[in-house]
């Protein structure tokens, strides 16, 4: 897991930006739509609740969160969304799974395809590369004014799996099954969590040599610029160096 807060933490950068732009409202809209087509309340779906902490966390208003539950549950017409997970694998067989929600299948997988193609990547049929992940609940604290001893301790006593602790975010890993009673227990004790989301952990991530990884990194930023794509795994190992070299690339 080497780097994977820094990476996250770049990642929330971007999603900030994304949500200046309106792109991250239209994703999370989707996301809560097809949450709350298991119920509209919060306290009864743990889905949505998740994902209503996320639009909370990016400033969404309230009225967009009101009208995609209302379409989810179906008191508003909307589209017609899919769930579909596609596989495939970047250049040097690192292996990539892309979440979508779509309202036309056939666009998104013509959208992947193509990015995947342009960038020296490739499509694979269902099942060929997501045995190479875990799904994990996955939880980001920040670090700052926080105690990470303590952040541990809840983490265990909640059943979580293992505790990250980097220079700016705590990252907590729990089984889904276990996910909820860990998230719940940092509510319980008033920690502050930046993120909380079902994710998909690589079980071995792959090294590779700087310029080999910033173009698996290049072509998961294509795969996220992508309107009906939600989240782009890969078994990228992030290192710390490979991370510094990612963040003067994008500043420069």
């Amino acid at each position: 897991m080497s780097g994977h807060s820094k990476w996250s933490t770049i990642k929330h950068k971007k999603a900030a930006a994304d949500a200046k732009r309106g792109q991250a409202f239209t994703r999370l809209a989707r996301e809560i739509e097809i949450a709350a087509r298991h119920g509209g309340d919060p306290e009864m779906n743990f889905r949505l609740r998740l994902i209503m902490d996320k639009a909370r966390a990016a400033n969404m208003p309230k009225e967009n969160v009101e009208r995609a539950i209302k379409r989810g549950t179906g008191e508003l017409k909307g589209e017609e969304l899919t769930e579909v997970l596609y596989e495939g694998y970047g250049p040097h067989g690192i292996a990539i799974l892309v979440s979508v929600v779509t309202d036309n299948r056939n666009r998104s997988v013509s959208d992947v395809r193509r990015v995947f193609s342009k960038l020296g990547g490739t499509m694979a049929e269902p099942g060929a590369v997501s045995w190479q992940f875990a799904r994990k609940g996955y939880v980001a604290l920040p670090a700052a004014d926080q105690d990470p001893d303590e952040i541990f301790e809840t983490a265990l006593e909640a059943d979580a799996e293992d505790v990250i602790v980097g220079e700016d975010l705590i990252e907590v890993y729990a089984s889904v099954e276990s996910f909820q009673q860990v998230q719940e227990a940092f509510a319980a004790r008033d920690f502050q969590v930046e993120s909380a989301e079902i994710t998909y952990v690589p079980n071995s991530p792959v090294a590779l040599d700087q310029k080999d990884a910033l173009k698996i990194m290049n072509l998961v930023d294509a795969l996220e610029e992508l309107d009906d794509v939600q989240q782009v795994f890969s078994t990228l190992d992030m290192t710390d160096e490979l991370m510094a070299a990612y963040e003067a690339a994008q500043e420069s």
